[in-house]
């Protein structure tokens, strides 16, 4: 079932589209701030994007691109605003759509499954199957370079997420520091593998249920690290 969030403040229209969204047989969650719906939206696994432009906190403008610069799913953007430079600005940032209220909800719906199919078609069933890292609740997606920590979707920096792959690519096998950093940052350690031990506790902060007793990685004195499995 397709996943949809609206971001919209008035809930009397966010409930009426959700009605009709779900009677077509899509999964709809509803958050009324800017704030939130940017945290959910980033957060969340959505297939759409349903976002008003005047919103408390974080208007739309602002939420449409700060989505936009870390996900590529479809924004439909909806507003009381009339003028065509806010259409045009609301295109410009990324949005997909953008509707003038007052519309008909069978219109929302039929403009929501006319993204959905198009997006499918571009991105969808031509997609090759994405190269994937499981190991005991971390999946790591090295094709779009994402993590997830049991089902929940984690941040890494680059060199971060370099990192972690390796490890788990070969695990139960212990890597001295030096041989990290010239794995990882392609060149010889010069008195830096301080970097390679800063880079294992950021990354153990957010992988480890207890960083003092790490699960993952673990530290082998005197050698080095060992991702175990």
């Amino acid at each position: 079932m397709s996943k949809i969030l609206i971001v919209e403040d008035e809930e009397a229209i966010a409930d009426l589209e959700k009605d009709y969204l779900e009677l077509s047989d899509f999964e709809v969650e509803i958050e009324h701030s800017g704030d939130r719906g940017l945290e959910r939206a980033l957060a969340g696994d959505f297939d759409l994007i349903i976002l008003d432009l005047m919103l408390p906190g974080i208007d739309g403008f602002e939420v449409c691109k700060r989505i936009r610069e870390e996900k590529n799913i479809p924004i439909l953007m909806v507003s009381a605003k009339k003028d065509d430079i806010d259409k045009i600005r609301g295109l410009g940032l990324g949005a997909d759509d953008y509707m003038t209220k007052p519309f008909s909800p069978s219109e929302l719906v039929a403009r929501v499954k006319a993204h959905m199919a198009r997006y499918d078609r571009l991105v969808g069933s031509n997609q090759k199957t994405n190269d994937i890292v499981e190991i005991r609740g971390i999946r790591i997606d090295k094709t779009a370079r994402r993590v997830y920590i049991d089902n929940e979707e984690r941040t890494f920096t680059t060199k971060e997420f370099d990192l972690l792959t390796f490890l788990a690519e070969n695990p139960n096998h212990v890597f001295t520091k030096e041989e990290l950093f010239r794995e990882i940052w392609d060149m010889d350690s010069i008195g830096d593998i301080a970097t390679v031990t800063v880079h294992i506790k950021k990354i153990r902060e957010k992988i480890e249920f207890d960083t003092a007793k790490p699960q993952y990685i673990e530290t082998i004195w005197g050698v080095g690290y060992r991702f175990k499995v």
